[in-house]
Order: C-alpha cells, then structure tokens, then sequence
C-alpha cells in the first residue's frame, strides 16, 4: 500500500506530484462536497423539524426514512455504472460514445425507479405488524406512500449527476443541491408547522418536502446543462432513442453488484430503525439522530470517492495504469486523514450534537452514547468507501459486493441482534438486551471488516493492471 510514497522523502518531484494530485483531487471534489452536505443537510432538516414537532413525528419519520434511505441508496448505486463508463470513455477521447450510454441509463433509471417505488410502499405494510404508536405508524406509512413518488425522479436524477461528474462538470451539483436545501427548509416549515395558512402536516410535511426537492434537482440539472457549453460536446438529448437492451444490459451488470452493495450497508442501518422500534421511541430516535448526523459526516469521504472514481477511470481509459494506481492510493490516504479528524470531533462533541437535534433528556442521553460509537467506527467507514470507489474506478464491482454482503450480513447483523435484541435461546447473548448500542456496537465490527478486505482488494486489482504484474 504505501509502496507508491516510498520516495516522497528523497525526490521532491514526487513530492509535487503528490501535491498535484491532492489539489486535482480536492478540485473535483469540493464541489461535490458541498452538494452533498447540503443533500443530506434536508434530512437532517426533516430529523430536526419532524423531533421539535413532537417525539412521535419523529419516530414517524425516522421509521420512514428507513425505507426511502434503503431504496434509494440502491438505486444510487445501480445508476453509478454510468461514472466509471463514461469516465472511461472520456478519458480515452471517445466523446461521440458518451450520449448512448446516458440515453440507455436514463431508459434503465425510469424502469429501476418506478420498480423501487412499488417496493416501497409494499414493505411499508411491515409496519402494521409492528409493536408502534398508532400516531406512530400511520405516519410512517403515509411517509412512505408519499417519498416513493420521487424515486423514478430520484434515479434519473442520479444518471444525470453521474454523466455530468464524470465530464468534471461537479459545480452545477453544488449549486443546486444547495438550492434544494433552501427550498426544503421553506417547504417543510410551511408544512409541519402549518405557516403562513398551509395546513399543519407534522412529519407528513418532510415527506411532501422531500418530493418537491427531489424533482427540483432533476429539472434544475436538465436546465443547467441545456445552457451550460461544457454539456454540448457530450449532450444526450440530441435525438430521441429506444430502449436497447444490447445497452442496457452491460450498464445493468456494471450497477447491479454496485446497487447490491449498498443495499448490504444501507439496509444494516435500516433493518436498525425497525428492529429497536421495539424498544420504543426513544431508542429509534436515538438511532435517528446519530444516523443522520454520521451520514453528514460521511458525505466527505464519499464525495472524496467519487471524485476518485473519476480520476483514475480517466486515467485507465487513457491507459495510464501507474497514475490511476497512485491516484487510488493517495485517495485512500487522504479519506484516512480526513477520518481521524472527524472520530476526534464526534467523540468530543456527542452530547452538543445529539442536543441539538431535540429537547428530550432520555433520547439526547442515548443518542451521545450512539455518537460515541460512531466516532470509533471513522477510519473504516472512510476506508471502506473511498477505496470501494477507487476499485470502481477499475470496473471491478463484484468483488466489493462479496466483501460487503459478508461484512453486514454474516457479520454485523447477526452481531447486532444477538447484541440488541439478546434473545433467550441464544445462549452467549447478553443478560439484557442492549437496544440500539449493541446493534452499533456490530457496525463498528461490520465496518471494520468491509475496510480491511477492500484495503487488500485494492492492492491486488491495482497491481494486476501493471505491466508485468499479476494478482
């Protein structure tokens, strides 16, 4: 692994090298940041308005976003076939293949989306087999009817946010994820608190929130580059096209191992909320919060990854195997960097956080005791996803998916139920059950797993694409 900074002491020109390649890096990536802060900043918004509505609106919504996070994180994954395809393509100077493949991901998008929406609200009939409220319930299921209308939006959206990263285009995704954010505080206040003469939905109001923003940023990107000139050597929308399942299929086995992947980490912390919904509202607003707010972290690391992906699938498609290795490299280090930053400021600043989400004394307790964990668990979790970009980057998605789906399932949810849920016939269980501590107590083991297999994936697909190198 640090084979390729074995000589910045000596050589000051790989010195400068490195620092180029940081600052390319960060350029392509702070953009990106920021819109991805202010993406996950209206969930936090929700979480916020939803827990000073009242502790009920709160596990409302909290139960519900389990769902829509589990889904459309999926499908965010899938439609990412679209950024090491094109990257590849540009990075090789095939411009003119650039639009098919954006014209087919949007046809597989559409089709994935209204799929997914159906899904949606199917499982959401779980929720009248749970032990809830009954406040609690119909909220998380009118939750869920009304978010599934966006996901089609949601995935074509992600099509486009891939085609327009992977053409260094990352500054239009800023500015309206930023927009969005403003227009869903202005719609959720008007909603849950009922201002200005709208009727007072509670909880409801993030749901039809969420809907409004999501088709914001899909006809705000569509505007954008229909005026922008950085899109018209690449538009996709010169002509109408056909589904064409010869295109269709090879973006479809690129994004599927992708999708499952996520599906493995995001439905971990999904099956979470619903599992302590047993425990009461207290326990799943705790998990909220300390959910919510690790995602707002996460998106560094993440937005590190894409831009990564980006480079070093420019790098391969111009065939420069030695720079896309030393790019996955310095990505990596650079995502631990960042890591040990955070695992510092969460751990020292867990109660003030969880405060500022809600007034209530119990769930701010809990949800410190829940930061705390998720302060152990920065460096793997920003491991995991920087490096998993960097392997996709290679077009290697399959193996990341078994490394995840071994991680989360074999390990960390059986960890947690025994852990959380301490059942009597489980013999090596705890005493008492230990809730949602003992379920983040096992994504830290689950995390931990995921990072050091991708860590070792990494090192063998980077030196099998060396000359005379082999795995």
């Amino acid at each position: 692994m640090l084979r390729p900074f074995k000589s910045l002491i000596q050589y000051p020109a790989q010195r400068q090298r490195l620092a180029a390649e940081l600052r390319a890096l960060w350029q392509l990536a702070w953009p990106m940041l920021i819109g991805q802060l202010a993406t996950v900043g209206m969930a936090v918004v929700d979480v916020g308005m939803a827990g000073h509505a009242s502790a009920q609106d709160l596990a409302g919504v909290s139960l519900g976003v389990s769902i829509w996070n589990m889904l459309i994180i999926t499908l965010m994954g899938v439609m990412m076939s679209v950024n090491p395809t094109v990257a590849h393509h540009v990075g090789a100077g095939e411009l003119s293949q650039v639009p098919p493949v954006v014209r087919q991901a949007l046809w597989k998008a559409f089709g994935l989306g209204l799929m997914a929406a159906l899904l949606a609200n199917w499982t959401a009939l779980v929720f009248d087999h749970m032990t809830l409220e009954p406040r609690v319930r119909e909220l998380a299921i009118d939750f869920t009817h009304v978010t599934s209308l966006s996901m089609p939006l949601f995935a074509c959206y992600r099509v486009l946010y891939g085609y327009s990263t992977s053409i260094n285009q990352t500054k239009p995704l800023m500015v309206i994820a930023i927009l969005s954010l403003l227009l869903n505080i202005v719609v959720n206040s008007l909603l849950v608190f009922g201002l200005l003469g709208f009727p007072k939905l509670g909880g409801l109001g993030c749901a039809w929130a969420t809907l409004a923003t999501v088709a914001f940023n899909l006809v705000a990107l569509i505007a954008w580059m229909h005026h922008a000139p950085s899109y018209r050597s690449t538009w996709p929308f010169g002509h109408y096209e056909a589904p064409d399942w010869a295109q269709i299929k090879p973006l479809l086995k690129l994004g599927l191992p992708i999708g499952v992947t996520y599906f493995a980490e995001s439905s971990a912390f999904s099956l979470i909320a619903l599992l302590v919904a047993e425990f009461g509202s207290t326990e799943v607003a705790a998990h909220q919060i300390a959910l919510n707010f690790t995602s707002l972290v996460f998106m560094v690391p993440l937005s590190l990854g894409l831009a990564l992906l980006t480079r070093v699938g420019h790098s391969l498609g111009a065939g420069e195997v030695v720079q896309a290795r030393f790019q996955a490299w310095v990505g990596v280090a650079l995502g631990l960097a960042f890591a040990v930053l955070s695992a510092v400021l969460i751990g020292a600043m867990a109660t003030p956080i969880a405060r500022a989400y809600t007034d209530d004394a119990a769930v701010i307790a809990l949800a410190a005791q829940l930061l705390f964990l998720a302060a152990l668990f920065q460096l793997s979790d920003a491991t995991q996803v920087v490096t998993s970009c960097a392997i996709r980057g290679y077009k290697v998605t399959r193996s990341p998916m078994v490394i995840h789906l071994t991680a989360f399932w074999v390990f960390s949810l059986p960890l947690g139920y025994a852990l959380g849920v301490a059942p009597a016939w489980l013999g090596w269980a705890p005493s008492a059950p230990m809730g949602a501590q003992g379920f983040w107590i096992a994504l830290v083991v689950g995390l931990t797993i995921a990072a050091l297999g991708l860590v070792v994936l990494l090192r063998s697909v980077t030196r099998s694409r060396l000359p005379g190198m082999t795995t």
